[in-house]
C-alpha cells in the first residue's frame, strides 16, 4: 500500500541483530540503521551516463534521483525514483512466510532494481555495505569474492563477504547493542554484476549495468554461525537444518526466487484486503508495518529434540529472551497463521519452570538475556530494583539454570506471580484450542495445576505486585489482572475439557464464572470498571477480556463489553486511549486488543485510526513503539519488539468467529 509517512519503514529484518531500517521520509536523506538507532551504512547509486545519482543512504556528496512513492506491506517496502531520463524502482523483500519456518529462518533479504528508461542511455547501479553490519565499533575486517558455480538445482551466482577479523561468536549479551561476529554476505546471478571485497574501506559492493525494463536481483544475507546458548546448548539457526552453509542458503534464494516472491505477494494481498474489510486503511497500514517487526524480533531455533524455539528478544527494554510478558502480546499474528511459533515462546519457560532454581509455585518472567537463554534474570536478588538492570550491554548473567533450589537467586517481590501465570495457562489454551488437540499441553498439566492453584489463591483481588503496565508504579488490586487470572483459571478448564476430564473442568469453569461475577461487583464504577478494587474514580484498558470472546466462554456479561469500550471512546486523545488515568501512555498493542472486542465498526475505527496517526505523525524516528506519549506521540521506551503482533488481535477473533 502507499504510505505517506512512517516513524521508520523495514528494508532488511531477519532476527534481532539482522535488522535494518529507513529512519527518514526518503530514502537517500540518511544511511539506514539498526532497530537501536546505530547505523547499518548501505548506499545504492545510480549512474546514467556519466552522472551519479544517490537513492540509497547518501545525499550529502551525491545529487540525488528523487524519491516519488513508498510502499509497504506484509514482507516488502519498495521506493520509487524518477528523474528526466528513468524511473527506479527499489524492492526489498523478506519473505517471511510463518507457513514455512526454512524461509522464515533463512537470513536471505532480496533487494530487485528495475529500470524504465525515458530517453537512449546507460544505467548501472553501485550497492555498498559498510563494516557497520557486522562489528559494534570500528575493527578489522577480513572478506572476499567469488563465483559460485551452478549446484544441482542452484544456479550459478557471485558474492562478496565480509566479517570481523577476530570472531567471538556470542561474544556479548546486552540491549542496545549490535551482533559483533558472524558474515554479510551480498549476491547476484546477474551476468552484469560484479561483486567484490575492498579492504582498505572495509566494505563489500556490487557494480552493476540495468537493462531497460528488467528486473536485476541481489541478496543480502547473513551467517550468524551460532544464534542462541540453550541451556548448555550451542544451537544454530533453524535454516541450518536444511542448508549445510550459507552459500547453499543464498543459492536456494536464487533457485526459487520466483516462486518465493509470487507467494509473499499474495500473501501480502491477502492481509492488505483482510485488515482494509475489517478496520479500513489505517488498519491494514498498521498490519503491513508491524508484520515483518513482530517476527523479526525472535530467533527461530530448535531444541535437541527438534522442536521449534522461538524467542524473542525484548528490545529497548532490558534485552530479556522468551520473556513470558513480551509473548502474550505478540501471539496474535502468530496464533493467525501457525501454532508452532506460539509453542515454540512456551517451551523454554516450561523447561526452565522445571530448573531447580526455579523454587516458586508460579510461572517464570523469562529465561535470560540475548542470546543466552540460560535462565531468568529478571527479579535478581541484589540487582538495581531487583530487575536485572545493573549488568551492562555487553556482560554475561550466569548460567542460572545450573543453579540448587538453595541459591536464592531471585527477590520474590519483584516477581510477576499472577501476571505470567495467566499468561502461559491462556496461551497454552489457546494453543491447543487453534489445534483442537491438548497434546501440546499434556506433558505440563503438573506444571499448569500448580499455576493455577496460585491463580485461584491470589487472582480474585492481586495484592501489590508487578505486572507488565507497571509504568506508573506498582498497583494493588489491580482490577485487569484479575481479569487475566479468571482466564488462566478458564483457559486451564478448556485444557481439562479437551482431555476428556469434563466434571474437572466444570468445576474450574465454576470458579471462573463466580469469579468474574464477584470481579463485575467489586469493579463497577458506574459507566466503566475501576483501574483497582475499591477506586471507583480510576479506570483503565481491561484488555484481557478478549480472551472471553476467543474462548466463547460468557463469564461477563455483554454489558460489561459495551461499558468498557464506550469508556475507551470518550477517552480516545489525539493518538490514541491511554493505558490508564495515572498517565498520558499510550500501549499500541493493548490498543488493538481492547478494538477487537468491539463488534461494531465504529468503535473499533475510533480506537484503531489514533494508532496509525502516531505511527505517520509521529516526530521519533524509531521502529514502530508500543508505549509512547497520547497527545506528543513521542515515543517513550520500547522500540521494535515483538508485542506489536497483537495489532492482528482484530484480525484473530475475526477468523475465530467465522469457525464457530
Amino acid at each position: 500500500m502507499r504510505i505517506k509517512r512512517a516513524a521508520s519503514i523495514p528494508l532488511i529484518l531477519h532476527d534481532p541483530y539482522f535488522s535494518i531500517w529507513s529512519s527518514a521520509d526518503h530514502l537517500y536523506d540518511a544511511d539506514p540503521v539498526h532497530w537501536c538507532g546505530k547505523r547499518q551504512q548501505i548506499r545504492g547509486y545510480i549512474t546514467v551516463d556519466d552522472a551519479v545519482y544517490s537513492f540509497l543512504g547518501d545525499k550529502e556528496f551525491h545529487k540525488v534521483i528523487p524519491q516519488r512513492y513508498a510502499d509497504l506491506s506484509a514482507t516488502a517496502t519498495e521506493y520509487g525514483f524518477e528523474n528526466e531520463k528513468i524511473r527506479l524502482t527499489v524492492r526489498f523483500v523478506s519473505p517471511l512466510l510463518l507457513e514455512d519456518p526454512v524461509l522464515v529462518s533463512r537470513p536471505c533479504t532480496y533487494m530487485n532494481l528495475t529500470v524504465h528508461k525515458k530517453t537512449a542511455c546507460e544505467v548501472s547501479a553501485q550497492i555498498l555495505l559498510s563494516d557497520d553490519l557486522v562489528c559494534t565499533q570500528k575493527s578489522q575486517t577480513v572478506g572476499c569474492s567469488y563465483s559460485r558455480p551452478a549446484v544441482q538445482d542452484q544456479p550459478a551466482f557471485t558474492y562478496a563477504s565480509m566479517g570481523k577479523a577476530a570472531q567471538r561468536p556470542l561474544g556479548n549479551s546486552g540491549d542496545n547493542i549490535t551482533i559483533d561476529w558472524g558474515y554479510v554476505y551480498l549476491a547476484s546471478d546477474s551476468a552484469c554484476a560484479d561483486l567484490y571485497y575492498d579492504a582498505k574501506n572495509s566494505r563489500i559492493g556490487c557494480h552493476v549495468s540495468l537493462q531497460d525494463g528488467a528486473e536485476t536481483g541481489l541478496i543480502i544475507a547473513y551467517d550468524d554461525m551460532i544464534s542462541i546458548h540453550y541451556f548448555g546448548q550451542w544451537r544454530k539457526a533453524l535454516w541450518t537444518s536444511k542448508y549445510a552453509t550459507i552459500l547453499d542458503a543464498i543459492g536456494s534464494a536464487f533457485a526459487d526466487r520466483k516462486e518465493v516472491l509470487a507467494r509473499a505477494e499474495a500473501f501480502d494481498a491477502d492481509i492488505e484486503a483482510k485488515a482494509s474489510a475489517l478496520g479500513g486503511e489505517a488498519y491494514a497500514f498498521l498490519c503491513c508495518a508491524s508484520y515483518r517487526h513482530a517476527v523479526a524480533a525472535h530467533k527461530l531455533i530448535t531444541d535437541e529434540n527438534g522442536e521449534i524455539l522461538f524467542l524473542s528478544k525484548e528490545n529497548d527494554s532490558n534485552g530479556c529472551i522468551g520473556t513470558v510478558d513480551v509473548s502474550y502480546p505478540s501471539v496474535p499474528l502468530f496464533l493467525l497463521y501457525n501454532t508452532e511459533y506460539v509453542k515454540g515462546m512456551l517451551r523454554p519457560i516450561f523447561h526452565f519452570t522445571r530448573c531447580d532454581v526455579w523454587e516458586f509455585d508460579f510461572a517464570p518472567h523469562d529465561v535470560g538475556r540475548y542470546p543466552y537463554a540460560w535462565g531468568q534474570v529478571y527479579g535478581l536478588n541484589g540487582e538495581e530494583e531487583g530487575r536485572g538492570y545493573t549488568r551492562r550491554d555487553g556482560e554475561m548473567f550466569p548460567p542460572y539454570y545450573q543453579y540448587p533450589k538453595t541459591a536464592g537467586v531471585y527477590d520474590l517481590r519483584w516477581q510477576m506471580p499472577v501476571e505470567e501465570s495467566g499468561n502461559m495457562l491462556i496461551l497454552t489454551a489457546a494453543v491447543c484450542m487453534l489445534d483442537g488437540s491438548p497434546a501440546f499441553a499434556v506433558p505440563y498439566m503438573d506444571i499448569l495445576e500448580k499455576w493455577v492453584a496460585y491463580l485461584l489463591k491470589y487472582g480474585a483481588d492481586p495484592g501489590e505486585q508487578l505486572c507488565t503496565d507497571d509504568f506508573a508504579g506498582h498497583l494493588a488490586h489491580n482490577v485487569n489482572l484479575s481479569v487475566k487470572a479468571i482466564m488462566g483459571i478458564e483457559g486451564y478448564s478448556i485444557l481439562l475439557r479437551m482431555s476428556g476430564q469434563e466434571a474437572k473442568a466444570d468445576e474450574y469453569h465454576a470458579k471462573a464464572k463466580d469469579m468474574a461475577r464477584m470481579w463485575e461487583q467489586r469493579a463497577f464504577a458506574g459507566d466503566h470498571y475501576a483501574l483497582a478494587f475499591g477506586l471507583p474514580e480510576t479506570w483503565s484498558l481491561k484488555y484481557n477480556l478478549i480472551w472471553d470472546r476467543l474462548f466463547g466462554s460468557g463469564l461477563f456479561p455483554e454489558q460489561v463489553f459495551k461499558r468498557e469500550l464506550a469508556y475507551y471512546v470518550k477517552n480516545v486523545r489525539r493518538y490514541g486511549t491511554p493505558l490508564d488515568n495515572r498517565n498520558d501512555y499510550v500501549k499500541s498493542d493493548w490498543i488493538l486488543w481492547c478494538a477487537a472486542m468491539a463488534d461494531d465498526r465504529s468503535i473499533r475505527d475510533a480506537l484503531i485510526l489514533p494508532v496509525a496517526g502516531y505511527l505517520e505523525n509521529t516526530p521519533c524516528r524509531v521502529p514502530f513503539s508500543d508505549w509512547y506519549g497520547a497527545e506528543s506521540g513521542r515515543y517513550y521506551h520500547f522500540i521494535a519488539r515483538s508485542v506489536q503482533g497483537g495489532i492482528f488481535m482484530p484480525l484473530l477473533r475475526e477468523k475465530l468467529s467465522k469457525s464457530e
